[in-house]
C-alpha cells in the first residue's frame, strides 16, 4: 500500500512539474515572443516589423475553455456524485480567478517572466491578510516571520540595478501593479474556495469543471463586447503559430490542474504546496536558461529567500492558523 502511494506521489509530481513548467515554456513564448510581419509604407517600400502579442482575454478564454473540456470528460470517466455548492460562490469565485489570471498574463507584456513568478509567490501575503481581516483567524509566530520573508525576497528581487527614464519607470510599474491586483484577487478566491470546501466539500474535478464554465461564460460575452476576437483572428492569420501555441498553453494548463486536484485529494494541500514551491523555482530556472532573461545575484538571493520561505510555510502551516 506504501509502495501504491509512493507510486502515486512520484506520478502527480512528475505531471504537475512537467505540465506546469512546459506551461511556463509556451506562455512567456506567446507574451513576450517577437511577431515579425511585412508593412508596406506609404511611399510603397516594404520593411519588416514586429508585433507583440496583447489578448489576454483570449489567451485566459482558450485555456478555461480546454479545462472545462478536460474536466468534463474526466467527470464522465470517474463519475463524481452530485454538487451542491451554490451557482453564486462558483460565479463570485471564477471572476475573481479570470481577473487574477488577465492580470497576471498581461503583467507578462511589461515584466519579464521570472519576475511574474517570483511575484505571483507572494500569494501567502493577500491570504493572511484577508484572514485576519475578513476570517477573523490568528497566526503564529513563525508565520509571520515567513511572509516578511517572502515580501523581503520579491524587494531584493524587484529593485532595480539601473535607474532608468522616468517612461520606463512608469511602464514596469505598469507590471507590477498588475501582479500586485492578481494577488489580491488569488486572496479572494482562496477564501471562496475555502467557503465552498466548509460548506458542500466538492471534488476538485467537480471544482474544475463549474468554476472553468462560468469563466467561459464571463470571458465570451467579454471577448464579444470588446470585439477582441477581431482583432486576435487578424493577429493569428498574420502569425498562424500562435494558435498551435494557445492550444498547447489550454492542454498543458487543464493537465497540470487535473495533476493537481488528484494530489490535493489524495496527499492533501501540504504536500501540493511543496511540490508546486519546488516547480515554481524550477520554472524560473528554466525561463533564464532558455529564454536568457538576466538575474543579477541579487536577484537571485532574493529568489532563493522567496521559494525557502514558501518551503518553510509549507512544512509549518499545518495547524498554524485558527480561528478566533
Amino acid at each position: 500500500m506504501n509502495m501504491h502511494k509512493n507510486n502515486k506521489f512520484f506520478l502527480y509530481a512528475a505531471g504537475i512539474f512537467l505540465s506546469y513548467f512546459y506551461f511556463g515554456i509556451v506562455q512567456e513564448k506567446i507574451t513576450r515572443g517577437k511577431y515579425p510581419y511585412e508593412l508596406t509604407k506609404e511611399d510603397g517600400t516594404k520593411v519588416i516589423e514586429n508585433e507583440k502579442y496583447t489578448y489576454a482575454v483570449t489567451l485566459v478564454l482558450v485555456q478555461c475553455i480546454i479545462n472545462y473540456l478536460i474536466a468534463t470528460i474526466a467527470s464522465t470517466m470517474w463519475p463524481q456524485g452530485e454538487d451542491t455548492t451554490r451557482k453564486l460562490y462558483y460565479a463570485s469565485m471564477s471572476f475573481t480567478y479570470l481577473l487574477a489570471m488577465i492580470c497576471s498574463n498581461m503583467a507578462l507584456q511589461w515584466v519579464p517572466y521570472p519576475t511574474q513568478v517570483i511575484g505571483k509567490s507572494a500569494k501567502p501575503i493577500p491570504v493572511m491578510i484577508l484572514g485576519v481581516l475578513i476570517g477573523r483567524k490568528t497566526y503564529t509566530v513563525k508565520k509571520y516571520i515567513f511572509v516578511f520573508m517572502i515580501v523581503f525576497g520579491i524587494v531584493l528581487f524587484m529593485l532595480k540595478d539601473n535607474v532608468k527614464s522616468q517612461s520606463d519607470e512608469a511602464s514596469t510599474g505598469i507590471g507590477e501593479l498588475l501582479i500586485v491586483l492578481s494577488l489580491i484577487l488569488d486572496g479572494l478566491v482562496g477564501a471562496i474556495q475555502d467557503r465552498i470546501r466548509a460548506e458542500s466539500k466538492p471534488t476538485g474535478i467537480q471544482m474544475m469543471q463549474v468554476a472553468n464554465a462560468w469563466s467561459t461564460l464571463f470571458l465570451t460575452v467579454a471577448i464579444v463586447v470588446s470585439k477582441e476576437y477581431l482583432w486576435f483572428y487578424e493577429f493569428a492569420c498574420r502569425h498562424p503559430s500562435v494558435v498551435y501555441n494557445l492550444l498547447m498553453l489550454g492542454i498543458t494548463s487543464a493537465v497540470g490542474q487535473l495533476f493537481l486536484y488528484s494530489m490535493v485529494s489524495e496527499f492533501g494541500p501540504l504536500v501540493v504546496s511543496v511540490v508546486t514551491t519546488t516547480r515554481k523555482f524550477f520554472t524560473v530556472l528554466g525561463s533564464v536558461l532558455i529564454f536568457g532573461n538576466p538575474i543579477s545575484s541579487r536577484q537571485w538571493i532574493g529568489a532563493v529567500i522567496v521559494f525557502t520561505a514558501l518551503f518553510l510555510d509549507a512544512f509549518y502551516s499545518k495547524g498554524a492558523a485558527k480561528k478566533k
